[in-house]
């Protein structure tokens, strides 16, 4: 049987260009989830980074090993996943939206009688449809129970910049899938 598993060194590559390429490949938690639409690339020289500082406790796992998870809170509220790149320590890219393809229902019973576009659009609603927790704050992406499968084909990607933050916001460090409707907000081509 062939391993369909993307080649985990694609982590070991600065963030941007991890962001960049996680667009349209699979993201499964316990083989739940669907195709990454929507990413935004972190790095230590950031100021809107969780890293620029340093490392800390909450961020721990941003100066771990490449191609780990590093889940946090956002605003006590709600959880955020991030898988760990390099070269440099302290970089991420967070997931901001899927477009939900298994385990649908599974999402809709955790997030509630929502539209299946609403599922996954936003970190946070991605995070509860996933059931990513702080307990996977650190775990590897090749072992379960995340599941990243590579793109069925070359896709076309849309960037700008990021959203939801106050410090770096003209850094167009945020990837899409053009024309995608489950963005959580819409990007240009």
């Amino acid at each position: 049987m062939t391993d369909l598993r993307p080649d985990m060194r694609l982590f070991d590559r600065p963030a941007p260009v991890v962001a960049r390429a996680l667009i349209g490949m699979r993201l499964f938690v316990d083989g739940v989830g669907g195709l990454v639409v929507e990413t935004e690339a972190y790095d230590r020289a950031d100021p809107a980074s969780h890293s620029c500082k340093g490392p800390t406790a909450r961020n721990a796992a941003m100066f771990g090993p490449p191609a780990h998870a590093y889940v946090y809170r956002s605003y006590g509220l709600h959880w955020c996943l991030n898988l760990v790149c390099g070269p440099e320590p302290g970089s991420a890219v967070l997931i901001r939206a899927l477009e939900p393809e298994t385990g649908i229902a599974v999402m809709q019973a955790r997030r509630g009688a929502v539209a299946v576009r609403d599922l996954c659009r936003g970190p946070g609603r991605l995070c509860q449809a996933l059931d990513v927790t702080g307990t996977l704050d650190g775990r590897s992406l090749a072992a379960p129970p995340f599941t990243l499968l590579p793109a069925a084909e070359e896709v076309d990607v849309a960037c700008g910049p990021r959203i939801g933050i106050t410090k770096g916001i003209a850094t167009e460090w945020r990837f899409g899938l053009a024309g995608s409707r489950f963005l959580s907000r819409p990007l240009r081509s």
